[in-house]
């Protein structure tokens, strides 16, 4: 028993929290916090659950010295709180995908398979635990064969559950090994299941019952440290939401041309591309991040690195899809320049250069990040259309 309760304190997401902790389920959330906050850990687990928000809005996959210890339960809990609070789905994606990536970091560090059985158990899994681990297959490649070994097979139910989310083809059912229902899963891919799992169980949508989630702000408000800490969240998430809430309505099946829509350091990475040159890394994270952020077709995005010496149509599209589930953010202007790859004085660019919002140079606002500019370009461009379309229907009356 004792290593159970362990184990929920470790990982605040298993059922047994229930089990273990019924005493907390049972209390109003306000009295949970008022406790939380006044007990001599209160303040270190404000750190805590502040440090994961600033991580979520610097689009960060990991904080490297995140503690797995009795105080993880109470910050597991109090996050959910927040999201709740917070009402914000933008938000509630960076955090549930944080969380689950510093637990699927946590599981592979372990190196831990009986916990890893474990943890199936508690969830309600089927599975299968092999000690020593199995062989179940073999790939032959050019008369080198690798062997494919396991701790482990999962009921194919319960592998589709947790795998419907994940969209890459290895993970589909016809491509596993599978013996009287169970599918043979390699001891990291079953981690990643878990870890799906996980941000799964802090996606807490947008509540449509705004007045009860108002009653629950102005209680939990009352309580100081609790406003002092949402105050801040929500002051840190204004620094930042700019770039995580860009909206876009480009229709990529007409002749529009999208080129007067991108900013300098895109089109100097495009110009690159289409000439045939390799591109650094930092320039192919960059241009694949924007683009997927523009909807772009992932097609449209492969055919661009098609002219490269080291292109690979598959490993491409495969980068590419992958981006597109991560939801990566693209680096915002500072980024760009401690990069190098700023190209608004070569393109001597008004708008990057002199910035927006006014006519006075003194009184205009800093372009950010080039999303924003893509996003003032087309809105420019919309206004240029309708005046002079309106200008031409006067014209005709």
């Amino acid at each position: 028993m004792s290593s159970e309760y362990d184990l929920v304190q470790q990982y605040p997401w298993l059922r047994s929290l229930e089990k273990y902790f019924s005493d907390i389920a049972s209390k109003p959330p306000t009295e949970f916090i008022s406790e939380i906050f006044t007990n001599e850990y209160g303040n270190e687990i404000k750190e805590r659950l502040l440090k994961l928000f600033k991580a979520a809005f610097d689009n960060l996959e990991e904080i490297h010295d995140y503690k797995t210890d009795k105080l993880n339960l109470y910050v597991y809990l109090l996050l959910k709180i927040f999201l709740y609070a917070l009402d914000n789905r933008v938000i509630t994606n960076r955090l549930a995908n944080l969380y689950s990536k510093i637990t699927y970091n946590e599981l592979i560090a372990e190196n831990s398979n009986l916990k890893i059985y474990n943890i199936c158990k508690d969830l309600g899994f089927k599975i299968n635990y092999y000690h020593p681990p199995i062989n179940y297959g073999k790939k032959i490649i050019k008369e080198q064969t690798e062997k494919f070994e396991t701790n482990f097979s999962i009921h194919f139910i319960d592998y589709l559950k947790l795998a419907s989310n994940l969209r890459d083809e290895y993970r589909k059912l016809v491509h596993n090994s599978l013996s009287d229902g169970f599918v043979f899963i390699q001891n990291n891919r079953l981690i990643r299941l878990i870890q799906e799992y996980v941000r799964n169980k802090l996606l807490i949508e947008e509540t449509k019952d705004k007045s009860s989630l108002n009653k629950f702000l102005e209680k939990a408000t009352e309580i100081q440290d609790f406003k002092n800490l949402y105050e801040e969240i929500l002051s840190k998430w204004a620094e930042r939401k700019e770039e995580f809430e860009f909206k876009f309505n480009i229709d990529f099946e007409k002749s529009e041309d999208l080129q007067t829509l991108f900013p300098p350091c895109v089109k100097e990475i495009l110009n690159k591309a289409q000439e045939g040159q390799n591109l650094i890394h930092n320039e192919r994270l960059f241009i694949v991040w924007y683009l997927i952020a523009l909807d772009y077709p992932t097609d449209n995005i492969v055919n661009i690195f098609s002219k490269m010496p080291d292109f690979d149509e598959e490993t491409t599209t495969y980068q590419v899809n992958f981006a597109q589930r991560k939801k990566y953010i693209p680096y915002k202007c500072s980024t760009l320049k401690s990069l190098t790859l700023c190209r608004a004085e070569k393109y001597n660019d008004e708008l990057c250069l002199i910035g927006y919002g006014a006519k006075e140079p003194s009184e205009r606002k800093k372009l950010a990040h080039p999303l924003n500019y893509t996003r003032i370009k087309q809105y420019r461009t919309t206004k240029e259309k309708e005046f002079m379309n309106k200008k031409t229907e006067e014209e005709n009356e």
